[in-house]
């Protein structure tokens, strides 16, 4: 069974859990509230409500139509937060592009995050327990310094502190989830590592991401062979720089110097450029001297 088949039957439990009446959640004071915290939970979408304070109104519907697309063919790779209201009755916190992508596709259920009224340290509480574990892929680690981020409005810096790690760590992690959705997936199936993933990333035409990610998966690659995949891209957006032209220039043989020398009775500068073109130079010394390579020269 896979992990993805797992999460998705441990969310249906969940799922159960809040819908019974006699037992409502409502707090992290609540029996049962401790599963509730920090899990992921399939809500059904009618049940989920807009926030009205949400400040974007506007959703391009191109890439709404894309999310979708995408959405159908992985699922949601990363669930949306709802704050509890009442039984069975949740408002968005985050995710809406999300929610709106899986309506459109019809979906009835969509996997989700739930806030408690006062949850707080035990949100953090769960998701740090969550992020020393050794069996989470990048993406899952990802995912969780986010939701720290924002929902508990912690800086990077704040985190760095909460969770024990370098703040370079924390921003590469966070970096991952701007990869196209169906990378995030090859990365948490174990088809690419987060060294590929952190490559791939540097790219931001999603279909050049995805077409590398292709070749990476395909012919098994490296990171550093993935890495230098990525380098080959981005040398080739690279402005040419113009080649100088060919020209007809050619080497002044020595003795062919000499040949002037022993003429004029003088070292003879010969000098030729890359076109072919040049200059002979004679020095003279004296009146005299400049008398007699005239002559030399009109004889």
């Amino acid at each position: 069974m896979t992990k993805a088949v797992k999460k998705q039957a441990l969310g249906r439990g969940l799922s159960a859990l809040l819908k019974d009446p006699d037992n409502d959640i409502k707090s992290v004071e609540d029996k049962n509230a401790d599963k509730v915290v920090g899990s992921i939970i399939e809500l059904d979408i009618e049940s989920i409500e807009i926030n009205p304070f949400q400040p974007r109104t506007n959703f391009n519907e191109e890439t709404l139509q894309e999310l979708a697309k995408s959405i159908k063919e992985l699922g949601v790779i990363q669930p949306i937060t709802v704050r509890k209201l009442d039984f069975n009755n949740y408002q968005l916190i985050s995710g809406e592009r999300r929610l709106r992508a899986s309506k459109l596709i019809g979906l009835k259920t969509i996997p989700a995050y739930i806030r408690l009224a006062n949850d707080n340290e035990s949100l953090v509480m769960a998701l740090v327990e969550n992020i020393q574990r050794h069996d989470l892929d990048p993406i899952e680690v990802a995912i969780s310094y986010q939701r720290l981020i924002e929902e508990i409005n912690l800086t990077q810096e704040e985190l760095s502190e909460r969770v024990g790690k370098k703040r370079s760590t924390i921003t590469n992690y966070l970096r991952l989830l701007k990869l196209d959705p169906i990378i995030q997936t090859g990365m948490r199936d174990g088809f690419i590592s987060m060294g590929h993933g952190r490559a791939l990333i540097n790219i931001d035409n999603q279909d050049v991401q995805s077409d590398i990610y292709h070749k990476v998966v395909t012919q098994n690659l490296s990171v550093r062979e993935t890495e230098a995949l990525v380098k080959n891209y981005q040398d080739s957006l690279k402005p040419k720089t113009a080649k100088p032209a060919k020209g007809n220039s050619f080497d002044i043989k020595e003795d062919e110097k000499k040949a002037f020398a022993n003429y004029f009775g003088t070292k003879v500068d010969v000098k030729v450029a890359g076109n072919g073109k040049g200059k002979i130079t004679i020095p003279f010394h004296s009146e005299e001297d400049f008398n007699r390579i005239l002559k030399l020269i009109n004889s």
